[in-house]
């Protein structure tokens, strides 16, 4: 995850760079850069500079938790990570890591004595990039810049060609450099437990399995590397690797952070079929009063096709599909995340949820997604969003399931669907 994934509030809006268009996003029917945005920090942007509402300033930090309290992210989400993979690349390191927050809908991060980030969801345009600097004199009011440069990390080659977030593992150098011959990994619900984590740091238990949390490596000359997995294994206290007294909170947990490589890959592949949607339609209506036919309201021919193949995504990552087993014997973490991220759940009449987690086999008790609630699920092109409900549906309720999703039980697909039917996703019967 870049360092361009954070902050917001405008009380002063800037002009904007000029959109690259040569990403499909830039152009009509989408217009990232050039629509304004309906994102919670846009929002709170305006609410400030309408004098609304204010941001304790007593220090970089009061305003950093002044603005996870506006937007709604649990303190206890943070996580941390020391490579330097960002755009403040110098104030981030082994020794001062970057903390990260998130919501379902929203994301802050910091680096000791730079610039907030925040990267909030608009529900059409896909996540939007903010920067704040916390830092300014109390007479000069906080400017919540909308910041397009973030695009040249989350707009491209580590997002699916979307304005995307999303979760880096790297082979990082002793000062968090990564180490460019060994590669990285952009993390999602697939990405084995082995392959996590490198660059940050990580608290919780795990049993036997490593990761690459929590140390860093050291290239060999013939490229190969060293890096002691076994020093980073099941870390309650990061005490050991830097001084953790500069922060508030000195957790980067487990659950956190593989909850956060759920959702981040899940919103970009929800953004980018309903990107590719909305242009498959717009495209469609073009050509058709550019030939003098009638304008047809149901996609057909290629329109049809693009959006039976953004269903067959969205399905795959709300479902788990090839979901990473969890190391034997599961995983342990906060318990004051989890609690958090509980409180924000929406639950069916029997009280279960789709953020309910399991940690012992997998991370989450129904393997639904609980992106299905997000503004962005919410928000799809009709015809896509119609698609992928009806097929979810058939999917849930079948006696004998396709081979695809043959890891969902009988049970577990009848929890889901109650679940589904008693928070207004799918029709009760």
């Amino acid at each position: 995850m870049s360092r361009c994934l954070l902050i917001v509030l405008a009380t002063t809006l800037i002009a904007l760079p000029a959109p690259a268009e040569d990403h499909d996003y830039e152009k009509a029917p989408i217009l990232y850069s050039r629509t304004t945005a309906k994102d919670a920090a846009h929002a709170l942007g305006e609410r400030l500079r309408r004098g609304e509402i204010k941001i304790n300033r007593h220090d970089a930090w009061t305003v950093l938790q002044s603005v996870l309290k506006e937007l709604g992210i649990p303190f206890e989400s943070q996580v941390m990570v020391f490579s330097k993979t960002s755009k403040q690349n110098d104030l981030i390191g082994p020794q001062s890591p970057r903390v990260i927050y998130f919501s379902d809908n929203a994301y802050v991060g910091y680096s000791v004595g730079g610039s907030l980030e925040i990267s909030a969801i608009d529900p059409r345009l896909g996540p939007i990039f903010y920067l704040l600097d916390p830092h300014v004199e109390a007479t000069h009011p906080l400017t919540f810049h909308r910041d397009e440069s973030c695009l040249n990390c989350h707009g491209g080659t580590f997002t699916p060609g979307v304005p995307g977030v999303l979760v880096r593992s790297v082979f990082p150098g002793p000062e968090g450099h990564p180490l460019m011959s060994q590669g990285s990994t952009v993390v999602d619900t697939t990405t084995a437990f082995s392959a996590r984590w490198g660059g940050w740091y990580v608290t919780g238990s795990h049993g036997t399995h490593r990761h690459r949390g929590n140390v860093t490596a050291i290239e060999r000359p013939d490229q190969s590397y060293e890096m002691p997995f076994e020093k980073g294994a099941n870390v309650s206290d990061l005490s050991a690797f830097f001084d953790t007294s500069r922060y508030p909170r000195s957790r980067s947990d487990i659950v956190a952070l593989m909850t956060l490589e759920h959702q981040t890959s899940v919103q970009n592949i929800l953004t980018r079929a309903n990107h590719s949607a909305l242009r498959a339609m717009h495209m469609q209506t073009c050509l058709q009063k550019e030939l003098g036919e009638p304008v047809q309201n149901q996609p057909i021919g290629s329109a049809r096709r693009i959006i039976d193949h953004g269903a067959e995504d969205v399905l795959r990552a709300l479902l788990f599909h090839e979901e990473a087993a969890l190391p034997e014997g599961g995983i342990e973490g906060a318990e004051d995340f989890q609690t958090a991220f509980a409180s924000q759940a929406r639950r069916s009449s029997d009280g279960r949820s789709l953020k309910d987690f399991q940690l012992r086999t997998r991370l989450f008790k129904y393997r639904c997604s609980y992106m299905i609630h997000g503004l962005t699920f919410q928000h799809l092109e009709p015809h896509l969003k119609q698609t992928v409900l009806s097929q979810l549906e058939r999917i849930l309720m079948e006696e004998k399931i396709t081979p695809t999703f043959a890891n969902l039980g009988k049970a577990e697909r009848g929890h889901i669907l109650r679940i589904l039917q008693d928070t207004g996703i799918l029709a009760c019967p």
